[in-house]
């Protein structure tokens, strides 16, 4: 009767059958904030709390005064965002954002340097038509090659859920390596704003 392996053989067999799953464990500790500095990896930013859902009817985008917008909580939680980053040793970036005017603002309060307004980025939340394309576009602005300052794109949860599968708290930052093939390899998940996610009141 064969005898019961020992404890450490078993996670060694263990460890040994996951890389054959998987491939190379190598980047599994990788640093969110060094990827983000070093530009292998960019910022998928969940724009701050800004209570509601959706929005209203009457919406319209050119219109701040018609849209859900930041909370003074909200504000606060953008501006400590942007104060992580510089403590992680990023004092400037590129920034884009979704032309919604939480997003907008958030971007603009994490004081990084100039807010590009940039569509794929923009909700899909009332039109999941736009879903697929919008994604898309997405993948393909990431999959080409950036030399340049950290990247941070500041959008909303089903955009980031849509390319990630994650499901991001307000003012969360999801750190993710883009791949040649539009995909993209999620290094992290930070809250760098400080401010815990209220059960039951998550908004796109």
């Amino acid at each position: 009767m064969a005898r019961s392996l020992k404890p450490t053989r078993r996670r060694f067999l263990l460890g040994i059958a996951l890389y054959l799953a998987f491939g190379s464990l190598a980047g599994a500790d990788e640093n969110p904030w060094q990827a983000l500095r070093s530009g292998t990896a960019v910022g998928l930013l969940r724009h701050a709390t800004a209570p509601g859902i959706g929005d209203p009817a009457h919406f319209r985008l050119d219109d701040c005064a018609t849209q859900r917008n930041l909370s003074e909580a909200g504000r606060q939680q953008a501006r400590a965002i942007g104060a992580a980053f510089r403590r992680n040793g990023i004092t400037s970036a590129r920034v884009l954002s979704s032309r919604w005017c939480r997003c907008l603002e958030t971007a603009r309060l994490l004081d990084l340097g100039p807010v590009e307004p940039f569509s794929p980025l923009d909700s899909f939340f009332a039109d999941r038509e736009r879903a697929n394309p919008q994604t898309a576009a997405l993948r393909v602005f990431l999959s080409r090659p950036y030399a340049g300052p950290p990247r941070v794109l500041v959008t909303h949860q089903v955009n980031i859920t849509a390319l990630t599968n994650v499901v991001p708290h307000s003012g969360e930052l999801i750190v993710a390596q883009p791949l040649a093939d539009g995909r993209v390899r999620v290094i992290g998940r930070l809250e760098p704003g400080g401010v815990p996610a209220e059960p039951g009141a998550e908004s796109p």
